[in-house]
């Protein structure tokens, strides 16, 4: 098979998926790692308590039949070239990143043997998911921080190098739970990507190739500045409010999808309604 027929899969997540319940989400993932020959690799860099949280997710994977589920425990950056790491994360089918803090991924992960490694399986054609910290790496450019419920202005987010498995957007996370629709729109005027995902806690956009499916309880909210006709991001200083004219929002919910190519929502399955105003 052609390294250009093999697709893309990426579960992110907004945070807070049920473990105990059905787990519709954390179900999707070992699916598409394999189901009960799954064999999943989580990675608990982004946390300092990394056997709890591990070991939380072995609890559920395990109840949902994956084969093998190991722990991946990198606390520094030496980590990142042990052998058996490797090992694993070549004989892996699934890749699955704790929430925490995103920038100890990126600081411990980033540019190691672990991340060629774990590219190359991506390459491959295995799935990689990620929950809140795990999810906001997802992007080459990722939000580190920033504050939540405020309006847009350049100063309320930091943005820093991520992971790199879905290049050109950026990705935030339990979005309406926080409040960060200015947030989202912050980052998004601070670098050079025309779509921003916001995804609510026990939610998340499953890709495969060039599209993506809602999985979950809450919704993916797109914010599109292809089309933007008007934004004063040159004009203004960092803590002055910013101005973005013709941007399009989609809230998409569980079951809807997108087409990261085209940058529309894919309506096969759902009717359309047309909503006209007219004055009183």
């Amino acid at each position: 098979m052609a390294e250009s027929d093999i697709k893309r899969q990426l579960v992110i997540i907004g945070g807070a998926e049920d473990k105990d319940g059905d787990c519709q989400i954390l179900r999707e993932f070992v699916r598409r790692a394999g189901s009960t020959k799954a064999r999943i690799v989580i990675i608990t860099a982004a946390t300092e308590l990394s056997r709890e949280v591990g070991e939380n997710y072995i609890r559920v994977f395990e109840r949902l039949g994956a084969e093998d589920i190991r722990i991946l425990d990198t606390k520094t950056r030496e980590d990142a070239s042990s052998s058996t790491a490797l090992a694993a994360i070549n004989k892996s089918t699934g890749i699955f990143f704790t929430g925490g803090d995103q920038s100890r991924i990126t600081s411990i992960l980033k540019n190691t043997e672990i991340d060629t490694a774990i590219h190359t399986r991506y390459s491959e054609g295995i799935v990689v998911g990620g929950t809140s910290a795990g999810a906001a790496v997802m992007p080459d450019v990722m939000i580190v921080e920033g504050d939540s419920e405020t309006n847009p202005r350049i100063e309320i987010v930091d943005m820093g190098p991520g992971m790199g498995f879905l290049p050109g957007v950026v990705i935030d996370q339990h979005f309406s739970q926080r409040g960060r629709l200015g947030r989202l729109i912050s980052a998004l005027a601070q670098q050079p990507a025309v779509l921003g995902f916001g995804i609510d806690e026990n939610t998340a956009m499953v890709v495969t190739g060039n599209q993506f499916e809602v999985f979950g309880q809450g919704c993916v909210t797109i914010v599109d500045e292809s089309e933007a006709i008007h934004s004063n991001v040159d004009d203004i200083l960092k803590d002055e409010p910013l101005a973005i004219c013709g941007a399009r929002l989609h809230i998409l919910p569980n079951g809807y999808r997108f087409d990261l190519n085209t940058r529309k929502p894919i309506l096969d399955n759902h009717s359309l309604t047309n909503v006209s105003l007219s004055p009183a």
